[in-house]
């Protein structure tokens, strides 16, 4: 049964609508329009579930979610549990986790986050790439459009089904360039061989909430499982830099030399940081 996304965009359209209106249903994934009619006091989608007009206008007043229809069931893209987890309407989108965003959305928009974080190591046709923390896999996705084969890892099954939503997200499980691990990135990396990966990308959580993620054991392990020459990027972000003069960034690039990498220099355009394993020891 197809399942369609609507936000606050779409439900303003259909409300200043006379008849029937051509709608994208897929946050602009594609370019493929559906129609939708109106019916009284309602909307009829493209499956004959009918949306009460009083729906439509809540989502109109709401700018800050994504809601899905499904045979004429409304409901929001959001999970509450410990934490409370919600897809947001930027283009494409991001997920909030108790209010905090999981990408830039003021500078650059997610997809050019994505692509700065990527271009920082340039994976190649053919290469291995790991993505510490899959979130809704747009590291993960655009790795593999350039031919690279990712292993992605993501701990909370909460977003990974924030992301099956996600039609953005979709490559991540269709595509078969990509695999998803669900576990905890600090022990799953543990099991994998030395010298596995040509390119690790690590865009962990904030430190406050991922501490062990920033650590010199856990960088000792991403030194162990890339191959020699191998290219690291770690997204950092500047917390705490612009009120209280903290440098985040200076601390990481201390312990990643600290277990033998090199060539380690801020990325200021991705916030983040990129080193390199040598290629023979010593070096």
């Amino acid at each position: 049964m197809e399942v369609y996304l609507i936000t606050f965009r779409e439900a303003r359209r259909l409300l200043s609508s006379r008849g029937s209106v051509r709608l994208n249903l897929d946050l602009r994934k594609t370019n493929r329009t559906l129609e939708v009619t109106r019916d009284g006091e309602a909307f009829v989608f493209p499956d004959g579930g009918k949306v009460e007009k009083e729906i439509i206008e809540r989502i109109a007043r709401d700018a800050s979610s994504v809601y899905f229809i499904r045979n004429g069931g409304v409901y929001k893209v959001a999970i509450a549990g410990e934490h409370y987890y919600k897809l947001v309407p930027t283009i494409p989108p991001t997920i909030e986790i108790n209010g905090v965003r999981m990408h830039r959305t003021k500078e650059v928009n997610p997809l050019q986050d994505t692509r700065n974080k990527v271009n920082a190591v340039k994976p190649k046709e053919g290469e291995s790439v790991l993505d510490t923390c899959m979130g809704l896999g747009y590291t993960a996705i655009e790795a593999s459009k350039r031919g690279a084969y990712v292993i992605t890892i993501e701990k909370d099954p909460n977003v990974i089904k924030l992301a099956r939503i996600n039609p953005w997200s979709r490559e991540l499980f269709t595509g078969g360039k990509v695999q998803v691990i669900q576990g905890d990135a600090f022990e799953v990396v543990k099991k994998f061989r030395p010298k596995s990966f040509d390119v690790v990308i690590h865009d962990p959580p904030r430190f406050s909430l991922a501490g062990k993620l920033y650590s010199g054991e856990f960088y000792f392990e991403l030194f162990r499982v890339l191959k020699p020459g191998g290219r690291l990027f770690h997204y950092v972000g500047n917390p705490g830099k612009k009120y209280r003069r903290k440098d985040l960034q200076k601390g990481v690039m201390e312990r990643l030399r600290k277990v033998g990498f090199v060539g380690v220099k801020r990325v200021e355009e991705a916030l983040g940081v990129v080193a390199r394993k040598p290629e023979r020891e010593g070096e």
